[in-house]
Formats: structure tokens, sequence, C-alpha cells
């Protein structure tokens, strides 16, 4: 498995988390986009709406060890298909915490794509609260699901 690069920007309020995959910018954007293959690498998660256009709401519910249900939401900020999705980013306990996410798609030389995802933060506060709660743990072990899905077809 390729390396999760994971950086913590506390001057700019952002996380970069960054990966390469032996797989195509088409191929990521279907696994990031297709409500049948989300749950495949987001932990088994239901996806409650998804409505992939500017404006459009998405929400995903997943299950917790705890039994719980843990909702996350946002709106779509920019579609280009398929090179980037920008959206916000709340989970429903913590309303009022969002976070501007953006998932960018490049294609390499040798065939490959770097999947870059950059969280921005409104505050440090929510940035450190985030990164202390598991993010890095969490996006690896999801990075590796998704590396998982996309190279096996």
């Amino acid at each position: 498995m390729s390396k999760t690069d994971f950086v913590v920007d506390k001057e700019n309020l952002e996380v970069r988390i960054t990966r390469v995959f032996n797989a195509t910018p088409e191929r990521l954007w279907e696994a990031h986009t297709d409500p049948k293959q989300i749950p495949r690498w987001w932990n088994d998660t239901k996806i409650d709406k998804l409505e992939l256009e500017v404006g459009g709401v998405w929400r995903f519910v997943s299950e917790g060890g705890d039994g719980q249900e843990h909702a996350f939401r946002g709106i779509f900020k920019e579609i280009d298909k398929p090179k980037k999705i920008v959206r916000t980013f709340e989970y429903e306990p913590m309303a009022g915490h969002i976070m501007t996410e953006s998932v960018i798609f490049e294609p390499t030389t040798d065939g490959q794509t770097k999947q870059t995802t950059i969280s921005k933060y409104e505050n440090i506060n929510d940035l450190e609260g985030m990164v202390s709660m598991g993010m890095e743990d969490g996006a690896a072990a999801g990075l590796d699901r998704l590396a998982k899905l996309v190279e096996q077809s």
C-alpha cells in the first residue's frame, strides 16, 4: 500500500492528506460519488442523501463501536468531474463546527493518481479538536480501504 501523508498546518488552519493510488482519476471519482461504493471504503456508512451538484446536500450515517449512530452532513460547493470535489463537512452532534473539504484528483505521469484532501477549519480549536480525536489514523484506515476498492477494479 502507498503511504498516506498527513500534514497539520496550524498557521493556515488546514489538514492536508495526500496519497497516490494505482487507479485513474475517473475511478477515484466514481468511488467518491457512487452511493453503492462509498460504504465499501467509508466504514459501512449508510448514504442518507447524496445530491451531487453545486448546492446539493449530502448526509452519511455510520454506526460507532458504541452502537450509536454518527451522522455527517454538508453542502457541495464545487463539482469538477473527475478533478475536484469541494464540500462543507459537519459532524451533527457538534453542529456549527463546519469545515470545508476539498478533494483533488491529479493524474501522475506513470498512470496513477494523487489524491489530496484539504480540510480547512474556521478556527484553531476545531482543527486541534478533530486531530486529537484520531483523524490521522481514521483517514489512513479509510484510504487503505479506498485503495483496496479502486486498485482491484
